[in-house]
């Protein structure tokens, strides 16, 4: 299960990013319409990558609360619990990738890579601290965690 969410973690953003931004490209770098038409036929476009924008949006808010109500319905295993804060991570990376490309700003682009480098290192960090835990009691049950002295 956690080789599937790390495999699925990283392209999927950067995938997303490519799409949109060729799509942005085709629909807003078309030249000035001459004829009434042409007109009618770019405020449709405009209009469509703003739905492209919608759902996009609406795909991180339910990422979102998926990670949500991962963390709130499971609070007995804490690699779900892990696993949840990476998808709400996910989702705020979306987030940035597809303000960056609506706006044509890279900062969007390289807050996501930031994004995406603090997740690996939190991740790495919790699985490594949950090992040692694991080695010493035995157990990585929630209700024993608030035991650990630093």
């Amino acid at each position: 299960m956690m080789v599937f969410f790390i495999v699925l973690y990283v392209p999927v953003p950067v995938y997303i990013a490519l799409a949109m931004k060729k799509r942005a490209k085709q629909y807003l770098l078309a030249k000035e319409p001459a004829c009434a038409w042409l007109e009618t036929e770019l405020a449709f476009k405009k209009e469509t990558l703003i739905m492209d924008l919608v759902k996009y949006l609406t795909f991180s808010m339910i990422l979102f609360l998926l990670g949500i109500w991962g963390i709130f319905l499971n609070r007995k295993n804490i690699l779900i619990m892990l696993m949840s804060i990476e998808l709400m991570l996910l989702a705020v990376d979306l987030n940035f990738l597809v303000f960056s490309v609506y706006l044509d700003d890279m900062m969007g682009q390289l807050f996501a890579l930031f994004v995406l480098t603090v997740a690996a290192a939190e991740s790495a960090i919790g699985l490594a601290i949950l090992v040692i835990t694991f080695r010493i009691r035995g157990t990585i049950a929630v209700e024993f965690i608030n035991c650990m002295k630093g």
